[in-house]
């Protein structure tokens, strides 16, 4: 995954050095598996040694789990300076030890990841946003997209590969809500694609005007701008990519990852800016709660407030400046 990022990324960024060393997992795989990555692991701690000595960073900074580990050990063993960041509130096994036992200085999206790290140095820096969505506008996202500005927009989004579950129970509401006058924007991934393709081509002409699908939408931060409600995963852009254009959500958490999404959703919705959803009940919940919330102004209203007073719009440059300041201690 991180060397298809570099490649995509290589007209626009400019990397000094890239370089791969071996890592595996060893929470929640097979014993074999973790036989295999634990020495997977043992071989990328003497890899990033040697870069370690070779490259003699002032700083180390990474987020993520066990990808990151070898070379986190590496540059404690050498005293390089250690900046992770924590995406999630609570963070995973991986960066929970790195926090505790090898991390310097730690970023964090929201305040409440303090908890996890009890006397350590925890940053709320608020989470990187890419320019797309800070520079989003909602009138010129409408035009761009083709939307009608008189209807209301539903947006639902399952992330790169996709929520079967939402594509799904979207797949046998979306008649009802385009016959009561709402406009659907549905970025399926990849994973359902041919599915919702189906599904689509069964409209009439009058629906298919009004309801528009992708399996992947490059400038996600035009449709963030266009909606009035938006239906997701909880993953952690959506603790600062919603509050920064106010969009009210509707959120339904992954169910096979642990606690993360859950604990994200009940963090926005505490706050009065979402609605959580469990995956197991989208069929009988998902319509009434979109009816609910859309014919409900006022409420949406509140939401919208609540979620704008969230907005951290620095993250990125928070970051940058920790990784700086604790790079020259």
């Amino acid at each position: 995954m991180a060397r298809d990022l570099v490649e995509r990324a290589s007209d626009e960024v400019q990397f000094d050095h890239y370089y791969e060393v071996l890592s595996g997992p060893v929470h929640g795989v097979p014993r074999l598996r973790q036989l295999i990555s634990g020495l997977k692991i043992i071989i990328g701690i003497v890899q990033s040694l040697i870069l370690a000595v070779r490259q003699r960073p002032h700083a180390l900074f990474l987020t993520g789990g066990w990808v990151g580990f070898p070379m986190a050990v590496a540059c404690w063993l050498v005293r390089c300076p250690i900046v992770i960041y924590v995406p999630d509130i609570e963070p995973g096994l991986t960066l929970r030890i790195l926090g505790r036992y090898f991390a310097k200085a730690i970023a964090a999206t929201v305040a409440e990841t303090v908890q996890f790290y009890p006397g350590r140095h925890v940053v709320e820096t608020g989470y990187p946003l890419r320019r797309e969505i800070l520079d989003a506008d909602r009138a010129q996202s409408i035009r761009k997209l083709r939307l009608d500005p008189d209807r209301r927009t539903l947006l639902v989004f399952g992330g790169s590969r996709g929520s079967r579950s939402i594509n799904t129970a979207l797949g046998t509401i979306a008649p009802a809500l385009l016959a009561e006058g709402l406009q659907i924007v549905h970025i399926s991934g990849k994973l359902d694609w041919p599915q919702v393709q189906a599904q689509h081509a069964a409209l009439s002409d009058d629906q298919k005007a009004y309801y528009q699908i992708y399996s992947f939408l490059p400038d996600i931060g035009q449709a963030f701008a266009a909606a009035d409600l938006v239906i997701s995963r909880a993953g952690a852009a959506t603790l600062a990519e919603y509050p920064q254009l106010g969009l009210p959500a509707i959120l339904v958490p992954y169910p096979y990852a642990w606690r993360y999404q859950k604990v994200n959703a009940d963090h926005l919705v505490e706050r009065g800016a979402a609605v959580r959803l469990d995956d197991d009940k989208l069929g009988e919940d998902l319509l009434p709660t979109i009816r609910g919330l859309l014919n409900d102004p006022g409420r949406l209203d509140a939401m919208r407030d609540a979620a704008l007073a969230l907005r951290q719009p620095n993250g990125a440059e928070n970051i940058a400046r920790l990784i700086v300041e604790t790079a020259r201690r």
